[in-house]
């Protein structure tokens, strides 16, 4: 089964399926990244009207180029996803969470030490608890990246990346909340990956 959701951004759509395509979340928005960890996003990005692929648990969220039309590919793309999955094709290789938890570790471990580490641990585990669920809900996906003299980074990603309304999300709800539940936080600022 597969079928599609819209999202908030435009010019992204979500595929739903009723298996689990990978556990955790998996980004990829360089064809070099998937040509070597994802055979699916690969072949996916061959396509000339897909730029991004979003994979997280049961759903791909696909951000296309902006000179085409959903109108002209939402079907196809879905014949293609299907067809792909029928046929059992790797999502994931192996070592791929690894790799990510590898780069992550390394650009978290200043974030967490020294007097603003509590801060940004908590700060984290907010947006981990509270946010990321209802992002996921619209097919994307918020990383924290930073804190710094009270301003959060964070990432926007799948269905979030490039989104018209994201920079409201941004501001007055998760920069709303995280300002109430942690007061040395003053804004918050959508980096790139």
């Amino acid at each position: 089964m597969l079928f599609t959701e819209e999202t908030p951004n435009p010019e992204a759509l979500k595929y739903v399926t009723n298996r689990l395509l990978y556990r955790g979340v998996a980004e990829f928005r360089e064809k070099d990244l998937a040509a070597e960890w994802s055979p699916f996003a690969n072949s996916l990005m061959e396509l000339p009207y897909v730029k991004n692929v979003h994979i997280n648990n049961n759903f791909v969220t696909i951000l296309k180029e902006f000179n085409y039309e959903w109108s002209d590919v939402m079907l196809t793309l879905k014949a293609f996803i299907k067809d792909y999955l029928e046929k059992d094709g790797a999502i994931i290789r192996e070592g791929f969470a690894e790799f990510m938890e590898a780069q992550i570790a390394a650009s978290n471990e200043a974030q967490f030490s020294g007097e603003d580490g509590d801060i940004a641990r908590r700060v984290k585990e907010l947006i981990d608890m509270y946010v990321k669920p209802a992002v996921e809900g619209d097919g994307g996906n918020i990383e924290f990246k930073a804190y710094d003299k009270g301003t959060v980074h964070v990432i926007m990603q799948g269905s979030c990346s490039g989104c018209p309304s994201s920079t409201v999300t941004l501001k007055s709800g998760i920069e709303g909340m995280l300002k109430r539940m942690i007061p040395e936080v003053k804004e918050v600022v959508q980096e790139m990956a």
